[in-house]
């Protein structure tokens, strides 16, 4: 995720920190702080609500990156790999690279998540059980008790993409046998939820609770976009599933020689033909790409007396083999926003795949009438 930072790996999972996880975190401080602990366990210090406001709200995404977790170990454990976690404003994430292999492991693994919730909650209430009431340790488990019950609740929520809609979307996944058919049911159903959420949060935006109206009103707006992204997901990956990087790929693209100059490359190809990268090959075998970045590091009276393998990208270079299914092409230019990817193949370059073919490619379909996935 875009403006994610990566703080732990857990047993191969990144654990990574939206900046919106901060704003997260204050709110939650701010409202157990001076409302909710206050109420509940007046005589403290105003320093005291605040440190177990901070602790509780810590505490709560600890709570919350434990649920993302069983979700990642429980889609390795199904063998589907699993990018990462990613906590922010409204919660945690796990990027799980590929979609269930069939409806009983989306069920296993959506499942596991609010059961660790509920988990959660029992341990800290037994835990509260030991203590005294009016102690802070004790205020805060009942709180964590409260709050992870509340968790697993709203997760349960028929909701596409929440676990309670990935439930549902299981089960239809099973009643059906189509995933794409599934998953538009849930989406929608996910969406009339989203809007339900946003009439409250309008609602109790006018009944004078502000905080919490945008609160839920936020939150509704986040889960309607996420279903229709999660359907949209789905239907490319329908399309595109019997597809390979070799159908679409250009298998005579342009290259350049290493020894060619700087000033040979912006005249004869990016300024003349347009190009912003070019891949840098001798006798087929890839060496690097060049692109505008890596020129602009020149200074122009260089150009002439600079070549091409003096200054071109080596590493990373993001390649494909023909072989490989158009999803994961998709994958690579989406999480590098990249808008081309090498298709190599025994270290020779084969091909190049662009975003602009995958685009004419859609727009052939739609003006032919397709409809389902085709070659």
């Amino acid at each position: 995720m875009q403006g994610a930072f990566r703080i732990a790996r857990i047993a191969g999972v990144e654990i990574s920190v939206h900046y919106t996880w901060l704003f997260a975190f204050f709110l939650i401080t701010w409202t157990l702080g001076i409302g909710y602990y206050p109420h509940e366990h007046p005589g403290w210090s105003p320093l005291l609500y605040w440190v177990a406001g901070g602790l509780s709200a810590l505490l709560l995404f600890g709570s919350v990156l434990l649920h993302e977790l069983a979700h990642s170990f429980m889609a390795l454990a199904r063998g589907l790999p699993v990018q990462g976690i990613t906590l922010f404003i409204f919660g945690g994430v796990s990027s799980i690279q590929m979609e269930s292999q069939s409806a009983g492991d989306e069920f296993i693994i959506s499942a596991v998540g609010p059961l660790t919730s509920l988990a959660l909650s029992g341990g800290f209430w037994t835990l509260s059980s030991l203590l005294p009431n009016e102690s802070v340790a004790g205020a805060m488990l009942q709180y964590l008790t409260f709050v992870n019950v509340l968790l697993a609740v709203f997760n349960l929520v028929p909701g596409f993409p929440l676990d309670g809609g990935r439930l549902l979307r299981a089960a239809l996944w099973g009643i059906t046998g189509s995933l794409s058919r599934a998953t538009g049911i849930a989406a929608r159903v996910g969406q009339m939820v989203a809007f339900l959420l946003i009439v409250w949060g309008v609602v109790q935006l006018f009944s004078g609770n502000i905080l919490g109206g945008l609160w839920i009103a936020f939150i509704g707006w986040f889960l309607n976009s996420a279903a229709e992204s999660s359907r949209q997901e789905v239907t490319a990956g329908e399309l595109f599933r019997r597809l390979r990087v070799g159908d679409l790929m250009d298998p005579s693209p342009e290259t350049v020689p290493p020894e060619l100059s700087v000033d040979a490359l912006v005249r004869d190809y990016i300024l003349r033909r347009g190009w912003r990268a070019l891949p840098v090959c001798q006798d087929r075998r890839l060496l690097g790409i060049v692109s505008l970045t890596d020129v602009r590091e020149v200074e122009e009276p260089r150009w002439p007396a600079t070549r091409i393998e003096e200054v071109m990208t080596r590493a990373p270079l993001y390649t494909v083999a023909p072989g490989t299914e158009l999803m994961e092409a998709l994958d690579l230019l989406a999480d590098h926003r990249i808008h081309q990817v090498l298709v190599v193949e025994d270290g020779h370059l084969v091909g190049l795949l662009t975003r602009s073919h995958i685009l004419e490619y859609l727009q052939l379909r739609e003006e032919l009438g397709f409809r389902g996935a085709r070659r």
